[in-house]
Order: structure tokens, then C-alpha cells, then sequence
């Protein structure tokens, strides 16, 4: 069936892209009995942001697909879904996708629990990411505006939400948009950077000339040295006539109007704006400010249709993996051991399956997945009790082998490629790739889990 499609448009309609409906503003939107499929923006950035924060506030298009036609600002960025496809087929298929994903989420939990609303926001369409936007008027500097429409009057510091979410393995940063520092006291971002004297903390500080006496080291601001139109030391009475004999420019280029003490720097003082609390920059709080994605992890569990609130745990046990933390922590320690005491030896094999996507599209994406976790629950079983495995993609599966040299490995490859006709039976197009180390020999210096994992995986693509 068609996306239905509707276009709102600034002023009065005119002739609308891909086949769209019309509309003159989100009010005419939200008054029609029926829900459309997709939503265009025809409208300038900021407009179009306006009517995305009022869309997204409501039900009927909390989730779905909106797209701007024009420039978009921040807000635009944080709570829409880019550029509109080219076509109507592309739209078609978009929300095909959506609606199918969309089906398989528990209403009760989107109610009921932030977490899940967050991950299966941004589940739902690829790419999405939750973005920070700046607001002066904030005392953080910053808002996550997905969150605030996700969470209408909360009062859950958006800071530490994304934190814990992250901290689960839900979502992680992409990349650190911003970095600043807040007040211990408030929290508040709105800080003043001030100079003050270093011996009596007075803000009345000014760069001023000064001059040493090398007869008796008397340092003083220049014009006190001078007497009838001559130089002459203010405190011994020396006369000053020749540079670098009786007389130096000291360092010491700023003055104290309070105390009158000379120093070459002043010390820095941050005042908050809000609470006035006086802080060393040393004892300010610092936070990233940053975009996150969905992780491999959260989107196996939308996938599930669980709340948030379950443990990650429960899924990997259920396969026979671990926690990729946990995966790459025991990598950690081997590594840590090797190279402390030269043992024990080890094996880490790298599993891709090739064209996952392509047999997902073709299945189906809920069939397509569970049978790739019945091919991952097959793979897990042959391997022994005492190796352990991740999975840190859809398609990426990982085995770790303790006490393993290169013949070991090598038989465990070969059981692995035996299953290749299982995989092609329940799969269908979908190939096993295969890439292995072993330990000692084939570990950098220094290499840790996280760049051994990376280095192997290059070599599945």
C-alpha cells in the first residue's frame, strides 16, 4: 500500500512534492481524523523546527517519519529525519520498514518508561542520532530536544539520562560536540572567567610598567621612580640612568590598585552567574557534550521488544555470549598476562556474515534476524566450555579461545566451516567470513583488546 504523504506548506498550498496532501499548518494537520505516513516540511529552518518540536509533542507523530524540504536548523537536525527521499518508492519502502519495526514495540512500555521511548525512537529509522542543541537560556548551555519531547515536564537531569544509557551499553557518543565545565554548586554553565591579584584576591588589578632597583632590588611601578623629570630608586634614592646596570624591567607587568603587589600573572577566578560561587578552574566540573547512536547491543533489544529496564545480560545468556564489556575486558587481561608473563597462550577468531543485510531485506526483518540468532546459537554450541564469545554487531560474532595455540584454532575454524550449510539452508545468501590471531606471535606491542578486535576485523571486510 502507498505511504500516505502530506506536506505542510508556509502560507497557502501549492502544488507539493511526491504526490503529497496538503496542509496549511500544523493546527490543519492535527485536526484531520486520520494519521499520515510520512510528513514533509515545506517551510523555513526555523518554522520547520517550531512544527517539528509541536509534531513530535504528539502521539500521532511522536515516531514517525518528518523530513524537511529546506535548510534546517539545530532543532530541525535533533528532532527530524534529514532530507526527504527523491521518490515516492523510496518513501514507500521507508515506511514499510518502520511500520514493521514499529508493530513489534509493547505500547505499555513506550508509557511507561523513558528509556525504551528513547531507544526505540531512535531504533525505528536508521541513522537517527539524538543531538544536542545550544540554548543560552538553559543554565547547562545545552538541551537534548529529543528528550524533552520524549519525557514532556520531566525532571531527569538529560545529562545523566544519556550517561546511563550509555553506561548499559544502550547507546554510545559518536562524537564530543562541546566541552564545558560547570559550577560544583548549581551545576550552572553561566560562568565568568575573572582576574584577581594573587596575594589579596582584588579584582582591581592593571597592567602597569614597572621597574627594579639593582642597588637595592626596590621593584615599583614606574612612575615612582620618577623624580623632577629623572629616574631615581623610590626607596634608596639611587640614581637610575643606565639600563641593565642600575636599573631593570622586571616580569612583573601587572599592579594591584588594592595592595599594590607586582606579578608577572594573575591568578584566574570562575564566578558563577547563577549561585555566585567562587571556583579554581581545577575544581570545575567538565562534561562532553556529544551526539549518541543506538549500539549493537540496544538495537538487538528493540529487536526483542523489551523494556529498558531489562538486563542486557538476560539477551547475550540467552545465545551463550557475553556482554561485549565483559568479552573485552577477559581479552584485556589475557593480553595483560601474555605480555607480564608470557603465558597463557590464546586464540581470537573474528565471524562475519556476509550479505546479513541483503537476506534481511529479502526475509524479512524479524524472520531474517531469528534465524541469524539460531545460526549464532549453533555456532556457540560447538565451541568449548571453557571459550567464550561476543557479539559486537549484527553481523560480527567473536570467539575467544583461552590455552589455544594455531593448530587448536584451526580445528575450531574447520568445525565452523562445517557449518556453512546450515547457514546457507537458514540464511540463505548469507556466507561466513573467518579471520584469527594467536598469541603470542600475532599480538602488537601494546596492542590492546579494543585495536587487536579492530585490526581483525579489517580483515573480514
Amino acid at each position: 500500500m502507498p505511504a500516505r504523504v502530506v506536506t505542510i506548506h508556509a502560507g497557502h498550498p501549492k502544488p507539493c512534492p511526491l504526490g503529497a496532501d496538503g496542509v496549511a499548518s500544523v493546527e490543519d494537520l492535527l485536526a484531520l481524523p486520520h494519521r499520515y505516513d510520512v510528513v514533509l516540511l515545506d517551510l523555513p529552518a526555523k518554522q520547520a523546527g517550531e512544527a517539528l518540536l509541536r509534531l513530535r509533542m504528539h502521539p500521532a507523530y511522536r515516531y514517525g517519519p518528518i523530513y524537511c524540504c529546506n535548510e534546517q536548523d539545530a532543532l530541525c537536525i535533533a528532532l527530524g529525519d534529514g532530507q526527504a527521499p527523491v521518490d515516492h518508492g523510496a518513501l514507500d519502502s521507508v515506511v514499510e520498514g518502520w511500520a514493521e519495526r514499529f508493530g513489534r514495540l509493547d505500547a505499555e512500555l513506550l508509557d511507561s518508561c523513558l528509556d525504551t521511548r528513547i531507544l526505540s525512537w531512535l531504533w525505528l529509522l536508521p541513522n537517527r542520532r539524538v543531538h544536542p542543541v545550544l540554548n543560552a537560556q538553559r543554565p547547562t548551555l545545552y538541551e537534548y530536544p529529543l528528550l524533552e519531547v520524549l519525557d514532556p515536564g520531566g525532571v531527569v537531569n538529560q545529562f545523566v539520562r544519556l550517561q546511563l544509557l550509555g553506561q548499559r551499553g544502550w547507546i554510545a557518543r559518536t562524537d564530543c560536540v562541546d566541552r564545558l565545565r560547570y559550577c560544583v554548586g548549581c551545576g550552572s554553565g553561566r560562568l565568568n572567567y575573572i582576574d584577581v591579584c594573587p596575594e589579596c584576591h582584588s579584582i582591581s588589578i592593571a597592567r602597569r610598567a614597572s621597574l627594579r632597583c639593582l642597588s637595592c632590588d626596590y621593584v615599583g611601578a614606574q612612575e615612582h621612580f620618577i623624580h623632577d623629570g629623572t629616574l631615581e630608586c623610590f626607596n634608596c634614592h639611587a640614581p637610575l640612568s643606565r639600563l641593565g646596570q642600575d636599573y631593570e624591567r622586571p616580569m612583573e607587568n601587572f599592579g594591584c590598585r588594592n595592595c599594590n603587589a607586582f606579578f608577572t600573572e594573575a591568578e584566574v577566578q570562575a564566578r558563577c552567574l547563577d549561585c555566585g560561587r567562587i571556583h579554581q578552574p581545577s575544581e570545575l566540573r567538565i562534561h562532553e557534550i556529544g551526539r549518541y547512536k543506538l549500539t549493537e547491543i540496544g538495537r538487538m533489544h528493540c529487536r526483542r521488544g523489551e523494556a529498558a529496564t531489562v538486563d542486557t545480560g538476560e539477551y547475550f545468556d540467552a545465545l551463550g555470549l557475553l556482554g561485549n564489556d565483559l568479552f573485552m575486558h577477559t581479552l584485556d587481561w589475557l593480553l595483560d598476562m601474555q605480555r607480564r608473563y608470557g603465558q597463557p597462550g590464546f586464540s581470537l577468531v573474528g565471524l562475519r556474515f556476509e550479505r546479513l543485510q541483503e537476506a534481511v531485506a529479502a526475509l524479512g526483518e524479524q524472520q531474517g534476524y531469528a534465524l541469524v540468532d539460531e545460526v549464532v546459537t549453533r555456532l556457540v554450541e560447538i565451541v568449548r566450555d571453557t571459550d567464550r564469545c561476543t557479539r559486537t554487531h549484527e553481523d560480527l560474532l567473536w570467539i575467544l579461545l583461552p590455552q589455544t595455540n594455531a593448530e587448536g584454532m584451526a580445528k575450531v575454524m574447520d568445525r565452523i566451516r562445517r557449518l556453512s550449510v546450515l547457514i546457507a539452508e537458514t540464511a540463505g545468501m548469507v556466507e561466513l567470513r573467518m579471520a584469527g590471531c594467536v598469541a603470542p606471535n600475532d599480538i602488537a606491542e601494546g596492542e590492546s583488546a579494543a585495536l587487536l578486535m579492530a585490526r581483525v576485523a579489517r580483515e573480514l571486510t
